[in-house]
C-alpha cells in the first residue's frame, strides 16, 4: 500500500489531517506511532481548529523538521535547509491545491460555530480533506526523494 493511501486510511479512521500525515512517516523517522499521534493532535483543522495552516501541511512541516532539523543552536545550515524545504513544500502544496490555509481550502471557517456546522453538514472533512492529506504526502515524498538524491 502506498504511503499516501495509508495516510488517507488513517484519516478515514478518525485521526486528524496532521496526525495522518505525520504517522505515515513515523516509522522511518524513529518516532513511535503513539508519540506521532500525540504530537499531531493539536494541529488538525488548521491548528487546533483555528482554520489557519492546513493540518496536512503542518504535519508535513513536522516530518521535514524531524528528518532534517537542527538539534543545536549553532547548526544554522540545517535550520536554513529546513526553512527552504518548508517553503518549497508550501509553494508546491498551494500550487496544487490553491492555498495552504484551512479556511480557504474548505471554503468555510471551521473556527466558528457556523463554519463548523456548515463543514459537518456538507461532509467537507470526509470529502475534501482526504485529498489534502494525499496531496501533502505525495508532495513530501517527492521533495524528500529529491533531497536524498542531492537535488
Amino acid at each position: 500500500m502506498k504511503r499516501s493511501d495509508m495516510a488517507v486510511e488513517a484519516f478515514a479512521s478518525g485521526l486528524n489531517c496532521a496526525q495522518s500525515v505525520l504517522v505515515s512517516f513515523a516509522g522511518e523517522l524513529g518516532l513511535e506511532s503513539e508519540n506521532a499521534l500525540r504530537i499531531g493532535c493539536a494541529f488538525g483543522a488548521g491548528m487546533g481548529r483555528m482554520a489557519l495552516t492546513c493540518g496536512a501541511v503542518t504535519g508535513a512541516f513536522m516530518v521535514i523538521g524531524l528528518k532534517m532539523g537542527n538539534i543545536s543552536g549553532g547548526d544554522k545550515q540545517s535550520k536554513e535547509r529546513v526553512y527552504a524545504l518548508v517553503n518549497e513544500f508550501a509553494g508546491a502544496f498551494a500550487g496544487q491545491n490553491g492555498s495552504i490555509m484551512c479556511r480557504e481550502l474548505l471554503g468555510c471557517d471551521v473556527s466558528t460555530p457556523h463554519g463548523l456546522s456548515f463543514a459537518n453538514e456538507k461532509g467537507l472533512f470526509r470529502t475534501i480533506c482526504p485529498k489534502y492529506v494525499e496531496s501533502a504526502v505525495a508532495i513530501l515524498e517527492k521533495l524528500l526523494k529529491e533531497q536524498n538524491n542531492g537535488s
